[in-house]
């Protein structure tokens, strides 16, 4: 019984962490498409589009508001380090907590999981 409900609670960590992953992907390439025509420098190769942090980490607003992901993650956050790190990636990093079934008296914090995901817009001619 102990180690059915061992593989039960980590199991639910793992599809949470498996869920939420989804969600950062999502949104990280929402906010690699917030660039406009204007935010694109034309360089020797081909034009590069240009992304700010402010930019991204409205997108990834916009995003988890749209699709209602707060409603499905216990204590969504947008954590630090979402942004553009190098004008070019979306960079988005998402955390949120875990109730695990069973052993909620054992972490009745919960179990805490952070994902990351990065995405960028790739221009060509």
């Amino acid at each position: 019984m102990l180690i059915l409900t061992v593989v039960m609670a980590v199991s639910t960590v793992y599809i949470e962490r498996k869920k939420l992953l989804s969600v950062a992907d999502g949104a990280a390439l929402a906010a690699a498409d917030t660039f406009t025509l204007a935010d694109v420098e034309a360089g020797d190769g081909a034009p590069v589009p240009r992304l700010s942090d402010g930019a991204v980490q409205s997108a990834v607003g916009r995003y988890l508001t749209e699709t209602g992901a707060a409603g499905r993650f216990n204590g969504l956050v947008v954590s630090r380090g979402t942004g553009s790190p190098e004008s070019r990636t979306a960079h988005v990093v998402l955390g949120a907590v875990v109730h695990p079934p069973i052993v909620n008296f054992l972490v009745p914090e919960g179990v805490p999981i952070t994902v990351s995901s990065d995405a960028r817009s790739e221009l060509r001619r």
